[in-house]
């Protein structure tokens, strides 16, 4: 007896995964048998469904035989639920589809009875059907049923599966922490704060487990895991949400080498198998050396367009722009070569570049064409003598038809401007019949050697962490602190996949005096609000080190998806809103009394205006 959707049913479609996995709501094709040999019941005893349609093969042939049940099953609206009686006989001769899993079977159905009907659909559930991001979040419950998106949940639990077994069994890791904390600040993004019933004061839902896991090094717990839920009030992004998902690792007397071999390991053992095997250990690239090669600290460097400094080479320019560059400290010339760009490149393309480092760098881009006769707004080209085109051409590999990016400021500005142009230049090449990045292949890097420190936006003066607060100095700079805080690295590393960071961690600080010094003095923060983490630091802390994966991020990057919507099983909308259950919502006042908390509603300039 089958319990399908009647959808299932008319299309015969197969489920994501096929039979390479074990079906969720399938049955259990063996009892499992404890160590005391209890034997536990299998999964068809206890729920009524025994497969979907998509999973019938060849070799459920010959099981009980039915008539016909027409009227029923042609009279039933699609995606309803219907209880079949059949037997499963192979199709037709010269009707077979090999391009179906289920292409070598059909159902000579017995009794069809009509469980639940469907009403009318908002949408077709149909992966080539488009949809509105809205109207799937809305009938979220509805749009789980598409093939891409239980593929993306079963992959995900089985990713997941693996790397509990991985880091439980294989290597003693556990324990959880708890959701309700204190609020603490300095780093990271917005906290969302819980009342609770003594007047004027709230739990805070952490952003991580950080201080937690650094408190069970100290307990003696050596090695930590965790798939921790975290919150972070801010607006979501693609690849963000207020409430995500975390592989949180922490351990004692470990190195970076310890920390990434650890999830290299982690990676290669979860990896799914219709991916291609990954192949370790990662490569690893320095902070500095991703900034001037790639303009960020997050390179996909699945493609080329490499940042070059070609500074020695206009020395004695007459590019009066160039020259006053050069002339202030920190003044460098960056070149970046666009492959093909005279031919895929239009001229609108051109000006759109220039106005985007115009208007968020305040730097001048321009095109230079070295092999051909077009000079796009651009008259450098004309002033290039012929010894530095010739070493140009050389140096960065020119090709016929190949565009130059040419920019000179400030090092970093200069080479952020070209990390953002990078990936511009390669969306509109794709985006014109140029294949440069091969989405079959994943390319993950280590990022290492960060600065410990940087300016603040708003105050340039004082510094903020570029991790956090409790990340350690590196060893060999740990005599700058008090003089030059600003060219300390730092034991901090990313892991970054295709161009996304899908994970960062470091090696703590577990001197007390050491971390007191870094927050009091050098970022100015109230230690008052970490005074349980310096203390615990003071009773004999080991040394320890962790990092933290995002799963979220990790599994769309694995599945392909556009958005991390698109890997969770419930995900909040762009805003921060439930479109499905329209939360968040509002609080009667009196159920505000136990918290002593009042509403204080906006004025109408400042609700038009949010």
């Amino acid at each position: 007896m089958y319990f399908l959707w009647l959808s299932q049913l008319c299309r015969g479609l197969s489920r994501p995964l096929g039979s390479t996995t074990q079906p969720i709501w399938g049955s259990v094709s063996r009892s499992l048998v404890l160590s005391s040999q209890r034997r536990i019941p299998e999964f068809s005893s206890f729920v009524a469904r025994t497969n979907t349609c998509g999973e019938l093969r060849s070799s459920h042939l010959g099981q009980e035989s039915a008539a016909s049940v027409k009227k029923i099953l042609c009279e039933a609206p699609v995606e309803s639920v219907v209880q079949v009686s059949g037997t499963v006989i192979s199709r037709p001769p010269g009707q077979e589809n090999p391009k179906m899993p289920t292409g070598e079977i059909e159902i000579k159905v017995k009794t069809a009875k009509l469980l639940n009907p469907c009403k009318k659909l908002p949408f077709e559930i149909k992966d080539f059907v488009k949809k509105t991001e809205t109207l799937r979040l809305q009938y979220r419950y509805l749009d789980l049923r598409s093939f891409q998106m239980q593929y993306n949940l079963r992959l995900r639990s089985q990713m997941v599966m693996k790397m509990r077994e991985y880091l439980c069994n294989l290597h003693g890791c556990g324990y959880r922490n708890p959701k309700l904390f204190k609020r603490t600040q300095g780093y990271g993004a917005k906290e969302f704060l819980v009342p609770s019933r003594e007047p004027g004061k709230f739990y805070s839902l952490p952003q991580s487990p950080q201080q937690f896991k650094q408190l069970l090094m100290v307990g003696g717990l050596d090695r930590y895991f965790q798939v921790a839920r975290c919150y972070r009030d801010e607006g979501s992004k693609p690849d963000r949400q207020p409430e995500f998902t975390q592989i949180d690792i922490e351990m004692s007397f470990v190195d970076q080498s310890g920390i990434r071999s650890l999830i290299e390991g982690l990676l290669q053992y979860s990896w799914p198998n219709d991916k291609d095997p990954l192949l370790v250990p990662f490569p690893s690239m320095t902070f500095a050396e991703a900034l001037a090669t790639y303009g960020t600290d997050k390179p996909d460097t699945r493609f080329g367009m490499k940042i070059t400094d070609i500074s020695d080479k206009f020395r004695n320019t007459e590019i009066r722009f160039l020259q006053d560059a050069l002339s202030k400290p920190q003044g460098t010339i960056k070149a970046m070569c666009v492959p093909e760009g005279a031919k895929y490149l239009k001229r609108r393309d051109i000006e759109s570049i220039q106005k985007f480092a115009a208007d968020h760098f305040n730097q001048e881009v321009l095109p230079v064409f070295l092999k051909t006769n077009r000079n796009w707004n651009s008259p450098v080209a004309k002033f290039i003598m012929e010894e530095q085109r010739l070493e140009l051409t050389r140096l960065m590999e020119i090709q016929e038809e190949d565009v130059i990016l040419l920019t000179a400021g400030e090092h970093k500005k200069a080479c952020s401007l070209l990390g953002k142009l990078r990936l511009e230049c390669a969306d509109l090449l794709e985006m014109r019949g140029m294949v440069l990045r091969d989405t079959s292949l994943f390319s993950f890097l280590w990022i290492v050697d960060f600065p410990l420190f940087l300016p603040k936006e708003e105050n340039p003066r004082e510094l903020e962490s570029t991790h956090h607060p409790f990340t350690a100095p590196h060893p060999s700079d740990i005599h700058l602190l008090c003089s030059e805080p600003e060219k300390v690295r730092s034991q901090h590393y990313d892991l970054v996949l295709n161009g996304s960071e899908i994970g960062g961690g470091s090696i703590r600080i577990h001197d007390a005096e050491l971390q007191r010094y870094i927050l009091a003095t050098l970022l100015k923060e109230d230690v008052k609000l970490l005074s349980h983490l310096l203390q615990a630091l003071e009773y004999g802390a080991p040394p320890h080190g962790g990092i933290a994966l995002g799963l979220d991020r990790l599994i769309c990057l694995v599945t392909g998806a556009p958005s991390i919507r698109d890997v969770i099983a419930f995900p909040k909308s762009f805003r921060g809103h439930d479109l499905m259950s329209r939360a968040p919502d509002s609080v009667p006042p009196e159920e505000l009394k136990p918290y002593h908390i009042q509403v204080s509603w906006p004025t109408d300039s400042e609700a038009e205006k949010s």
